[in-house]
């Protein structure tokens, strides 16, 4: 079977994960692949530790594009898989193994049997931070070959192997990163009244922010204040001078996005002040919503019921962070969940996708770009970028 070499393709790339700007290894082993391909129709370029892979069509008018992430997390593997991570300390933990082994599906398939449109497959770096999608829309490379275009996929461990989901609009939330550090004095245990206590300063923090979602946010509004770590001091006798907060926000509106950061500079100021100490905020990586286009989202769902490639479910919005909004900012496109069927969850050490989704997605997803490419009326106008 012809799933069978890109599932294979799959565990090469599960067991190389590598950080954002990072992947190196990952770079090389899918130029290799692709390498391997007819070249008389293909030109690959390198952008940073990724590729652009640009496949000719027979007599185009039109580029398509089609967008796979590259890097991994930083999550020790513990999953049941005769080829696990390599790389100790990382995994594939939210399917980006997946998404490339797709893409490569996909860009055989149309060196193999071209259709009249160009295609751009993209394997972007750094999706789970710091971000690619900004620096890449910004490239020299990818301006050259700018879509009319943009599709991207991602897989869903909640959806049955077979099952498309998708919604009109927004898809993914706005998040923004958020580490907190705090700045007081340290000292002896003996002596609380000669110092100032950044953990207790840190606990009272957390509470605070627990309450911006309850109490600043509109309760129809959606928006999410998650404190996942907290670091403080050295030794259990030592009052701590420092201690460091990260989490992320998520929103389903710019605006509350906005509103959030600015309530929660509000409370640092107030802990400042509180308990004499100094703050400092950094929100790190910041992604735009996912707002899939309207009208080419029912095109996808009526291609789908026709083809019958794939059950499609219209899902509610999630608060899913993606750097993929950047480019549907500015491109015309959308991104669907696929089906893996799996018991853990994104980002979860013993996810475990089922591989039978690799030849799904490679069927919905050069199926729609084809019948994109054989419509002799192009169904976006001008006034869709």
């Amino acid at each position: 079977m012809e799933a069978d070499r890109w599932i294979a393709a799959r565990r090469v790339l599960h067991q190389i994960p590598e950080a954002g700007f990072a992947e190196y290894e990952t770079q090389a082993y899918l130029r290799q692949v692709i390498a391997a391909m007819d070249s008389t129709r293909l030109e690959v370029v390198p952008w940073r530790t990724g590729l652009l892979v640009k496949v000719h069509g027979t007599s185009p008018t039109h580029l398509l594009a089609y967008r796979a992430d590259m890097d991994g997390l930083p999550i020790t593997e513990q999953t049941s898989l005769a080829l696990p991570s390599r790389h100790p300390g990382y995994m594939h933990a939210c399917g980006h193994d997946l998404h490339m082994a797709i893409a490569l599906g996909v860009l055989h398939h149309f060196v193999e049997q071209p259709m009249q449109e160009d295609l751009l497959v993209v394997f972007q770096p750094a999706e789970e931070g710091p971000g690619g999608a900004q620096p890449l829309l910004a490239s020299e490379e990818f301006r050259r070959w700018r879509p009319d275009v943009a599709l991207a996929l991602h897989i869903a461990p909640e959806y049955p192997l077979g099952t498309v989901a998708s919604r009109p609009g927004i898809l993914f939330a706005n998040t923004s990163e958020l580490f907190i550090d705090l700045f007081g004095q340290g000292g002896h245990a003996a002596f609380p009244h000669r110092a100032n206590d950044m953990v207790v300063a840190a606990a009272h923090l957390v509470t605070q922010l627990q309450s911006i979602v309850a109490r600043n946010v509109n309760p129809l509004d959606a928006a999410v204040v998650t404190v996942g770590k907290i670091t403080g001091g050295e030794k259990q006798n030592i009052i701590a001078q420092q201690a460091r907060l990260e989490g992320t926000l998520r929103t389903l509106s710019q605006d509350t996005m906005t509103g959030l950061k600015a309530r929660v500079t509000a409370l640092v100021k107030g802990i400042e002040t509180g308990f004499q100490c100094r703050g400092r905020i950094d929100w790190g990586a910041n992604y735009c919503q996912v707002t899939n286009h309207p009208g080419l989202t029912q095109i996808f769902r009526e291609w789908l019921s026709a083809s019958g490639s794939a059950n499609f479910v219209e899902c509610p919005a999630a608060m899913t962070g993606e750097d993929f909004g950047y480019i549907l900012e500015q491109i015309p496109g959308l991104m669907f969940w696929l089906g893996v069927q799996s018991p853990y969850s994104l980002h979860d050490a013993h996810l475990e996708p089922q591989e039978g989704a690799i030849a799904v997605g490679i069927t919905v997803m050069s199926g729609f770009l084809r019948w994109l490419s054989e419509q002799s009326q192009w169904p976006l106008t001008s006034a869709d970028v």
